[in-house]
């Protein structure tokens, strides 16, 4: 008796190129997705650095270039006010802190958004040191976060300034 030899794939071998190929798209998938969150992470820690450096340097600016400190030091944390290069009276102020609409304010009749609306102060304080040796001296303390992006793709950014009057 002779026997026919069949061609063809039996049933493990598709079952084995199934399971490869899914063990691939798995693989794929996941490399993807880490790659877009860590894209959305990188994303959000840029939109927060450049708002608070923005932030920090018209500050940094403005208090450099005062002629005086006014009240300090002082009771209010979150505001600081100060006579600027020409005597006028502004100020600095941290609005809403931790609320989803919190944001940096410059001036003292009409308070400008010096942060955009993206972000979200957590914390905000102005200290205010003065003494017969050295010129008054201002530290600020911001930490900020994306108010956008949530979980693993958020990011939020502290930092610290310590700023001398020059006059």
């Amino acid at each position: 008796m002779k026997k026919e030899i069949e061609s063809g794939i039996s049933l493990i071998e598709i079952l084995v190129v199934v399971t490869i190929f899914a063990t691939l798209g798995v693989i794929v998938s996941s490399s993807l997705i880490l790659t877009i969150q860590g894209t959305k992470k990188s994303e959000s820690l840029i939109r927060v650095r450049e708002n608070l450096n923005y932030s920090l340097a018209v500050i940094e600016r403005n208090i450099r270039n005062a002629n005086e400190i006014i009240g300090c030091p002082y009771s209010n944390a979150s505001q600081i006010t100060y006579l600027d290069k020409n005597g006028i009276s502004t100020s600095f102020s941290c609005v809403g802190v931790g609320q989803p609409d919190s944001y940096i304010a410059s001036g003292s009749a009409a308070l400008a958004r010096l942060t955009s609306n993206t972000i979200k102060i957590t914390s905000c304080s102005f200290t205010c040191t003065q003494d017969s040796s050295n010129p008054p001296s201002v530290t600020v303390n911001v930490a900020v976060q994306d108010a956008s992006a949530t979980g693993v793709q958020s990011s939020s950014v502290t930092a610290e300034s310590k700023i001398y009057l020059r006059n």
